[in-house]
């Protein structure tokens, strides 16, 4: 198996671990409110790995530097989250920073971090799935956007629904979806999807993380659209991934600020 395959076995993985989960939900319901996030595995075998009829499409070929964009985005998301990487705890302690600059984190493995919508009190777990991009993806929505950010942690736009998502595992499902959307785990992208987003990113290789931005706040804005709940997840990422894919092929979209999502962003 090759190293990417590796990232399919996390995933599945992760899935099977939030399913296995998803029995403790049903028993407790005050932990759903807590945001166990058990019903996020359901999410990701509906939404993030379900084929799609484009995925049968022929395959675009690449241009050498649309390739070698490619590779390296690819080479991140092979990484996985090894909390004995002191650059991967620093990622970890830097969002806690940025997320509650007030109030000190008593370790890496403590009950503070379900205030940010983890399942437990070890982030690590939750990392297994995702890799270490799902944190990058995470630090970089909160250096560069800090008020979406702050406003999608705290839930403070909108008017929200008594049982809402966990913000930092439906993080990770959105970087789960991303990928998979895009086929970014393939050689060369085989929908035209995937194909204009490479393009974009030969042009701006921070392209993910963008995208990984607006996608989080498109999937806010369709949650409260939707008037969603907790049990609701899977169906707004739904209707968040058909949205990303309208835009992506809409005609005169040269860079990801002309999406006309991005204008829900604000920094």
């Amino acid at each position: 198996m090759d190293d990417r395959g590796g990232s399919f076995v996390a995933v599945r993985r992760m899935s099977q671990t939030l399913e296995r989960g998803n029995a403790s939900y049903q028993s407790t319901s005050a932990e759903a409110v807590a945001g166990s996030g058990a019903w996020l595995g359901r999410g990701l075998s509906c939404v993030c790995a379900q084929k799609r009829d484009s995925d049968a499409r022929p395959s675009f070929d690449l241009t050498p530097p649309q390739e070698e964009c490619l590779l390296r985005l690819q080479n991140r998301i092979d990484v996985p989250y090894d909390s004995s990487i002191i650059e991967h705890q620093e990622s970890l302690r830097a969002l806690w920073n940025i997320a509650f600059p007030e109030e000190e984190l008593c370790g890496l493995i403590s009950e503070q971090w379900k205030e940010m919508g983890w399942q437990g009190k070890d982030p690590s777990t939750d990392f297994r799935g995702g890799g270490y991009i799902s944190l990058e993806n995470l630090l970089f929505f909160a250096r560069n956007f800090p008020k979406s950010f702050q406003d999608l942690l705290w839930k403070q736009v909108g008017d929200r629904s008594a049982w809402e998502y966990p913000f930092a595992v439906a993080g990770v499902n959105i970087t789960f979806m991303l990928i998979q959307m895009l086929d970014l785990e393939a050689v060369k992208p085989r929908t035209l999807v995937g194909a204009t987003f490479i393009r974009l990113l030969a042009e701006n290789e921070s392209a993910f993380d963008i995208l990984y931005c607006i996608t989080f706040k498109l999937m806010d804005h369709q949650w409260l659209t939707m008037r969603a709940s907790y049990m609701d997840f899977n169906r707004v990422m739904k209707a968040t991934r058909h949205q990303l894919e309208k835009e992506l092929l809409l005609e005169d979209i040269t860079r990801l600020e002309d999406l006309p999502s991005y204008k829900l962003l604000t920094r």
